[in-house]
């Protein structure tokens, strides 16, 4: 079957695979839909490992239960893409994205398990779940995203009338500052060097204004406007300057919750957090609890995430999908892939 697969730095190919089989009880899919992630963006910026077929975020049918008896062929489900040991310390308090298992065969993040750029999927069992019918494909396609959004807000805390800045408009960026607001922030603010996807945020309703990155007055703006610094920054970029600013736009005694991942060490100013004692959280992933918590807000039409997916692309548009998301002046933030197409 066909699938889009890395060749190299910035290249994808279109190439073929067998079709997956159920082994050891996983279950095979019908791809439907499947996002394009940030992290997936890393992997193609880097061009390595050569082979790998991405897609960990997707909505699929079931045409083999493998050892799941709940479940039947034309099922529409989706999974966690992880694959924690269950045995360690963490899988047992419930936090599997900290299982030193976790990302070592995560689907479509590893060679051995390949992921949803492709017509059809094998998948671990235990991390299969069933989706409610009223959730489109689309949709389901986003609850991964959406996750990890939520889970660095949870992580947050945050409290009702605080001001929040969030570094990035990217998807996590968007839906994390969705869930800010949800959580009552009075004010939600977001930084971007690329003014098109900081207009977007504003228009689509989830920040109230963006400052633009780039500005040589971008600091003494928000720190102005807020009077002396957010109490919450949800840092979504992951590079140096963006952690550096996360951590000068937050007030003493606030708290950054460090969301982006960047593949190179970056150089940050300590000494902001050490002499404004600032809380710096990491986030990583989501908990099983929160991937289910954003099914069931999707299926309750508490959250609207389709207003968030910029276009549907088919395998041999894969390649520009990704040139286009890091273009840095188009207002795309999330593109899904229909891999029949």
């Amino acid at each position: 079957m066909r699938c889009v697969a890395i060749k190299g730095v910035r290249e994808f190919e279109v190439t073929e695979m067998d079709e997956p089989v159920s082994q050891d009880g996983s279950v095979v899919i019908d791809v439907k839909k499947t996002g394009i992630c940030g992290s997936d963006i890393h992997y193609w910026v880097a061009g390595e490992p050569v082979g790998l077929v991405m897609g960990h975020e997707y909505c699929g049918v079931v045409t083999n239960p493998g050892s799941r008896e709940d479940l039947k062929v034309g099922d529409r489900v989706t999974a966690l893409p992880i694959s924690p040991c269950g045995e360690c310390e963490a899988c047992k308090k419930g936090n599997p994205q900290y299982c030193p298992n976790t990302w070592t065969y995560a689907t479509g993040l590893s060679l051995t398990n390949p992921g949803g750029l492709a017509p059809k999927m094998s998948i671990r069992p235990d991390m299969v779940i069933k989706v409610p019918a009223n959730v489109t494909d689309e949709e389901v396609a986003m609850v991964e995203p959406t996750a990890v959004g939520l889970h660095a807000i949870h992580l947050a805390d945050i409290k009702v009338g605080a001001k929040v800045l969030v570094v990035g408009g990217g998807i996590i960026g968007l839906v994390s500052a969705m869930f800010a607001r949800m959580e009552g922030a009075s004010y939600v603010a977001l930084s971007e060097t690329n003014a098109a996807r900081g207009e977007k945020a504003v228009k689509l309703g989830v920040a109230d204004e963006w400052f633009d990155a780039k500005d040589p007055e971008f600091m003494n703006k928000i720190v102005t406007k807020t009077g002396g610094g957010f109490d919450f920054v949800i840092e979504c970029c992951g590079n140096a300057p963006a952690v550096s600013s996360a951590l000068m736009a937050v007030k003493p005694g606030g708290r950054v919750i460090l969301v982006g991942v960047s593949m190179e060490p970056v150089t940050i100013p300590t000494m902001l957090a050490v002499m404004r004692e600032i809380d710096v959280q990491g986030a990583i992933a989501y908990t099983k609890e929160e991937f289910q918590t954003c099914i069931d807000l999707m299926e309750n039409e508490q959250i609207d995430v389709l207003k968030f997916v910029d276009d549907i692309v088919g395998l041999d548009q894969v390649q520009a999908s990704y040139e286009r998301l890091t273009s840095g002046n188009d207002d795309a933030v999330k593109i899904l892939v229909d891999p029949n197409r």
